[in-house]
Formats: C-alpha cells, sequence, structure tokens
C-alpha cells in the first residue's frame, strides 16, 4: 500500500522520517501551515505524477487540546477507514474531533472560546484541506494528531504575530520578541521540549500505521 503521510513542519515529521527511512510504499510530505499552503501542496504532489498514487493519505502533526482531558503526547485521529482505526486504537490512539482553524490558538480563554463554538476536542490548521483534496479524489484519508499543548496552558508567545504571510515563522521577529521579553525564553525552551516528545509519541502511532 503507498502512503502519504503529511506534516505541517519538518519538526513535527523528523522522528517519524527516521522510522520510514528507506520503506517502500511510504512519503513524506512537508505542506507548510494552514489550509491554503497544504491543499497547495498536496494538489501539486498529485498532480505532479512524480508519486505513485497514495492508496491512503495521512495528515499528521501537532495539535492544541480544547478538551480539559487530553495530555502532552496523547495521540488523536479521526478516520472513516476502519482498518486504520483498529490499527489505532490498538496503539493507544483516542478518536477526537477536530476542528481546522485559520489561526493558532495561543490562550486558554481562545481554546476555550473554540471547544465552546465548535465542540471540537482538538485545533490544528490544515487537515481539513487535505481531506478535501483527497474526497475529490476519492483517496481514503485520515487525521492523526498529537496533543503538543493542552488546553488548561497558554502558549508562551503568540505565535500568529511573529509570523509571515505565509504563515511560516518570521525569525526576526521571534528574537525580537526574546529580546523584549527574556522571562519567556525558558518557557519557550520547555515549549521545544515538549513539542519533541509529542512528535516522538506521534511517530510510534504512525510507525503501527506503515508496519502492518
Amino acid at each position: 500500500m503507498n502512503t502519504l503521510v503529511c506534516f505541517a513542519l519538518k519538526e513535527e515529521a523528523a522522528p517519524f522520517r527516521k522510522i520510514a527511512a528507506g520503506r517502500v510504499g511510504v512519503a513524506v510530505l512537508i505542506v507548510g501551515i494552514g489550509r491554503d499552503n497544504a491543499e497547495k501542496s498536496v494538489r501539486g504532489l498529485l498532480a505532479g505524477g512524480t508519486l505513485a498514487p497514495p492508496d491512503l493519505v495521512l495528515t499528521c502533526g501537532f495539535a492544541g487540546g480544547l478538551k480539559s482531558n487530553l495530555k502532552l503526547g496523547e495521540v488523536v485521529f479521526e478516520t472513516t477507514d476502519e482498518n486504520v482505526r483498529a490499527k489505532l486504537l490498538a496503539a493507544g490512539a483516542k478518536p477526537a474531533k477536530f476542528f481546522c482553524a485559520d489561526r493558532i490558538a495561543t490562550t486558554v480563554f481562545e481554546k476555550k472560546r473554540l471547544r465552546a463554538e465548535t465542540g471540537a476536542d482538538v485545533v490544528e490548521m490544515e487537515s481539513a484541506a487535505i481531506h478535501m483534496v483527497c474526497t475529490e479524489r476519492k483517496i481514503p484519508c485520515a487525521t492523526v494528531r498529537v496533543i503538543s499543548d493542552t488546553a488548561d496552558e497558554d502558549l508562551p508567545l503568540d505565535f500568529n504575530a511573529l509570523s509571515k504571510s505565509d504563515k511560516s515563522l518570521d525569525f526576526g521577529k521571534l528574537f525580537l520578541a526574546m529580546a523584549k521579553a527574556p522571562g519567556k525564553i525558558p518557557r519557550l525552551m520547555a515549549l521545544g521540549k515538549k513539542t519533541n516528545f509529542a512528535a516522538q509519541q506521534l511517530a510510534r502511532a504512525l510507525e503501527i500505521i506503515i508496519s502492518a
């Protein structure tokens, strides 16, 4: 089975790439942040003819918790593919309702508002666009994400304000923000450790999907 595994960021994909290296039928695509980037990247790859048509597309990466009982590193998913569902449940992943947002939910207040308005358990920014493309092409698609920040924690900075027009991080703005608020540097370092742990947990779950 040919499987296309999509991530917004290379940092999300790094642990899985080590697992998938050299495996036949597994391709990794970095789509960028947000719906527009994700749609453009997936459409471009599928139309380019450089990849065998996938039998399954996975939209993966980090997600923010909106439901209070979801913990850092927990893998959550949404799929209508019963084979993928069975594998993920066996791996300890939890079914969840996703909301695809246009911006990063950076505060507890924003997460509570999204939970109240959408009823979603988690929030991310790419999966709706990838599912749309796959539906058009009749390719099975599953969302498999890992909690990188929980419902009861603020992110150390407003990363929306530190982004370029294409939603990628503007490191110049980031360094300036750190210089203005050096007290937040330890929290940023802690966030880096959390996201690394989350990416490792996600890779383990994805390994189960591609191993059978």
